[in-house]
C-alpha cells in the first residue's frame, strides 16, 4: 500500500489484515462488529486485506452477509450493473479507457446506500484503482474558495436530468436503460416507481425519457460527526455531459433553475482529486465504505478487471 494518507489526523482508509488467530473472515465479521463499525465511524472507509475466505462472488456475499444490513434494490440507478451471487453486483460496467468521477452513491435520489462494500475478484493489470475521498474535506475547501457557491448549493440544491435510452448501453458510465433503471418494461410502472424516487419522466419519441430528479439536497449535514459533507454527483454528472457533448445545463442546474459556472465546477472536480486515496487493488480485498461521507470514483484500467460491489 502506499504510504497512509492523513485527514484530520485519521489513516485514510483504516487497514485491517488479520493475525494468525483469525480463520473464517465472516466469522472474524460477526464477532468484532461493534469495533468495525467504530472504525468505520471514525475513518470512513475500511480496506480488509488478506482475509480468507475471500476469493470467490460467494465469500463476498457470505462476509457482507455477515454484517447483517438489509439489501439495498439498486431502483432508479442509472449505472448498467448486474446480479453476480445473491446481494453481490457487477461495478459500472462502463469501457477500461473511461473514468468514473467522483460521487456518493446515488446520490441524485432522496434514498440512498448508507454502506457499500467492494470485492476484487481479479485485479487490473494497470491501473483499475477505486479513488475515495472525505466529503467533509471537499465541503471545508469548498466552503473556503467558492462561499458564495457552496451558499447557493445549500439554499437551492440540484436538479438532475438523466437522458435514458430504451436499451442499456454500456459504452459509457450512465448507460442504464430507463427498463433497467425501474426494473419494468411497462412505462405506467416506470412513471410510478420514478414518483416514488421524487422524479418525473418526460418522454421521447425514440423510446427514451428524461427522468427529472430534485431540486434535491447537494450538501448534507452529517450529525453522527456533527460536520456538513459534499454530497453530490456535481462530478460524476459534468464528465457524463463531456461525454455526451452535452451543455451542464441539460444534465443539472441549481434547484433553481440557474445554470452552474463551468469553472468552479471544474475547480471542485479538482479539489475532489487532491484529496483522494487510491491503492491498488490485491486478489480478495474488501473496501467497506461509509456513502454518507466518503466519495469514490474508478480509474481507468488495462484489462483483466473484476470488482463486485454490494449496496446497503
Amino acid at each position: 500500500l502506499p504510504p497512509p494518507k492523513k485527514m484530520d489526523g485519521v489513516t485514510f482508509p483504516a487497514v485491517l489484515k488479520p493475525n494468525t488467530t483469525v480463520s473464517n473472515f465472516p466469522d472474524f465479521i460477526r464477532a468484532e462488529k461493534p469495533r468495525l463499525e467504530s472504525l468505520l465511524h471514525k475513518h470512513g472507509a475500511i480496506l480488509f486485506r488478506g482475509f480468507s475466505p475471500s476469493t470467490t462472488p460467494k465469500d463476498f456475499n457470505d462476509a457482507v452477509e455477515a454484517f447483517g444490513y438489509e439489501d439495498l434494490p439498486y431502483i432508479g440507478g442509472v449505472a448498467t450493473r448486474g446480479c453476480v451471487y445473491g446481494r453481490v453486483y457487477t461495478t459500472n460496467e462502463a469501457p477500461p479507457q473511461a473514468k468514473i468521477s467522483f460521487h456518493h452513491e446515488m446520490a441524485y435520489l432522496p434514498k440512498y446506500p448508507s454502506k457499500l462494500f467492494f470485492f476484487c475478484e481479479v485485479p487490473p493489470t494497470e491501473g483499475g484503482e477505486t479513488p475515495i475521498v472525505p466529503s467533509h474535506i471537499v465541503y471545508d475547501r469548498m466552503k473556503y474558495k467558492h462561499p458564495e457557491f457552496v451558499e447557493k448549493l445549500e439554499k437551492h440544491g440540484l436538479i438532475y436530468m438523466n437522458l435514458t435510452a430504451g436499451e442499456d448501453d454500456k459504452s459509457y458510465a450512465g448507460g442504464r436503460s430507463w427498463k433497467s433503471v425501474f426494473m419494468t418494461e411497462d412505462r405506467k410502472v416506470a412513471e410510478q416507481r420514478a414518483a416514488k424516487l421524487g422524479g418525473k419522466l418526460v418522454w421521447r419519441d425514440d423510446d427514451s425519457v428524461i427522468t427529472v430528479m430534485g431540486p434535491i439536497p447537494a450538501i448534507k449535514y452529517d450529525e453522527k460527526r456533527g460536520r456538513k459533507i459534499w454530497f453530490n454527483s456535481i462530478a460524476l454528472t459534468y464528465e457524463a455531459c463531456m461525454d455526451k457533448g452535452l451543455d451542464l445545463s441539460k444534465m443539472m442546474t441549481f434547484g433553481d433553475g440557474t445554470p452552474m459556472p463551468i469553472g468552479i465546477v471544474q475547480d471542485s472536480i479538482k479539489i475532489l482529486e487532491e484529496e483522494s486515496v487510491a491503492f491498488p487493488w490485491e486478489k480478495g480485498d474488501v473496501l467497506f465504505v461509509d456513502n454518507l461521507t466518503v466519495l469514490h470514483a474508478r480509474n481507468s484500467f488495462t484489462p483483466p478487471r473484476r470488482i463486485l460491489a454490494s449496496l446497503c
